[in-house]
């Protein structure tokens, strides 16, 4: 864009609209930014192209909602397999504290062979089922 030399203000002098039209004069603050109308008609071009996030709910979240990460007995057996895992071994039985590493709830998907002691605020009875077959113990540490 070429750069004003002169001040618009010092060359329109003497015109009754100083060039910015009849019907507006310049008072508007025009399409600079923030959401207008026809984005969903003539403008849609431009929000496939650059406003993914134009349209639905935008920046609020719900203090009321718990995250709850969970993990399923098919994936806690993997991770104790592969060494990726926190344990702590207590006379030939594996103890494992899901909340030391970042879990709050046990799923029951999935086998397990080993006796194994889980400490988790949550577990569902599926899952404790599978635990105390395969001869280990589940032991909650949820208050509730």
């Amino acid at each position: 864009m070429v750069v004003r030399r002169s001040k618009r203000s010092r060359k329109m002098r003497g015109h009754r609209t100083m060039g910015w039209g009849t019907k507006g004069q310049h008072r508007d603050r025009g399409a600079e930014g923030g959401r207008h109308i026809g984005m969903h008609k003539e403008k849609w071009s431009w929000i496939v192209k650059y406003g993914k996030d134009w349209y639905g709910k935008h920046g609020f979240v719900n203090p009321t909602t718990k995250n709850i990460k969970s993990i399923s007995i098919r994936k806690l057996s993997e991770l104790i397999e592969s060494g990726k895992i926190e344990l702590q071994n207590k006379e030939s039985v594996i103890e494992v504290d899901l909340e030391k590493n970042g879990y709050n709830k046990l799923l029951g998907g999935g086998k397990i062979e080993k006796p194994i002691i889980v400490r988790v605020p949550y577990a569902t009875n599926k899952a404790k089922e599978k635990i105390e077959k395969s001869g280990g113990q589940v032991i909650l540490t949820s208050q509730s």
